[in-house]
């Protein structure tokens, strides 16, 4: 179990651990889900923070990556799969600003200074507040337990926040819009009150996949730095577009179907969190009983334990529009 920060323990925190109890899957293996289009599963590793889902579309002058992980063997994979392809990388998009998505830029712009970031600037406000306040706590934790086993992983993250400016988007995201990467035709889509406050979703019309970033993550919803009432409103923008697979920020690709009942359960969720009488428990069995196949039996467990956390912490009381643009 990972360490109790502000805002509860750091389930997640500017893309922190879904790793609890032994819980792990190795990193796998690049998965071809589309012509072109290449996945990269996150890997979650007891012990360690976890990286989210990375996708690599081939464009005619290079690859676009998005989203390019935490871990420098996640990002070493994507360099990997470019190198032994032949085909350099042009492009970085990253759907937000947590950690897990957008740590890899550094090494990735190393070995391609010319690729080009397209992101939202949320990430410059999270660098002056979320993310300031978490360095902090991960110094004060370093220094108050300089001999935890956990003190390698404290300092590499803050290693991560450190990377300042170098994070930034190139040619930011200021609104949703088409843009023609590496001859590629996508749809960049902007939402500024959902998981956070600058989520970039990408349609691929080419292979009608839509890439969701943390929009949809499995086991539960990452709500940690959201806005859920704004959330549930972009996940009716993502279901009205034409997609036939839907790729998440964690978790396995999606169809229509899957998407259909991770929406419904997210509504049911709030539904459920907004009804005082209702418990964390109840609201975890209809989460899981909405969700069905896509929350196998082996996950419960640790899907009860976040819903556990994030009911009373991010969906009930003030909290629930901790996050939320002020009108």
């Amino acid at each position: 179990m990972q360490q109790r920060v502000r805002r509860g323990w750091a389930v997640r925190i500017a893309g922190l651990a879904l790793a609890l109890g032994n819980v792990a899957a190795m990193a796998q293996s690049f998965e071809v889900i589309a012509p072109d289009l290449h996945l990269l599963r996150g890997a979650f590793v007891p012990g360690q923070q976890p990286d989210g889902n990375s996708v690599m579309l081939r464009g005619r002058d290079g690859w676009i990556v998005v989203d390019s992980g935490r871990h420098a063997a996640h990002t070493q994979a994507l360099l990997d799969h470019a190198t032994q392809s032949g085909v350099p990388i042009s492009d970085i998009i990253n759907t937000h600003w947590h950690l897990d998505h957008v740590s890899g830029n550094v090494m990735v712009r190393a070995a391609y200074p010319r690729a080009e970031v397209h992101a939202s600037r949320a990430i410059i406000d999270a660098q002056h507040g979320f993310l300031a306040d978490y360095r902090r706590q991960l110094v004060a934790l370093a220094a108050a337990q300089p001999q935890s086993p956990e003190l390698p992983n404290w300092v590499a993250e803050i290693e991560r926040i450190d990377h300042g400016a170098r994070l930034h988007p190139t040619l930011p995201v200021l609104e949703s819009g088409r843009r023609r990467l590496s001859r590629r035709d996508l749809d960049l889509h902007l939402s500024t009150a959902a998981a956070t406050t600058g989520d970039v979703w990408v349609y691929d019309a080419a292979s009608r996949t839509l890439i969701a970033g943390d929009l949809v993550t499995l086991p539960v919803p990452f709500l940690d730095t959201a806005c859920p009432a704004g959330w549930r409103k972009v996940l009716d923008d993502l279901r009205d577009q034409p997609f036939t697979r839907l790729v998440p920020g964690h978790g396995a690709v999606m169809d229509r179907k899957d998407f259909r009942r991770y929406r419904v359960g997210f509504a049911h969720l709030l539904d459920c969190a907004a009804r005082a009488s209702e418990t964390a428990a109840q609201c975890a069995d209809r989460w899981i009983a909405d969700l069905g196949t896509l929350l196998p039996v082996s996950e419960h467990a640790r899907t009860r334990e976040l819903l556990d956390y994030y009911l009373p912490q991010r969906l009930r009381g003030a909290a629930a529009s901790a996050d939320c643009p002020r009108r």
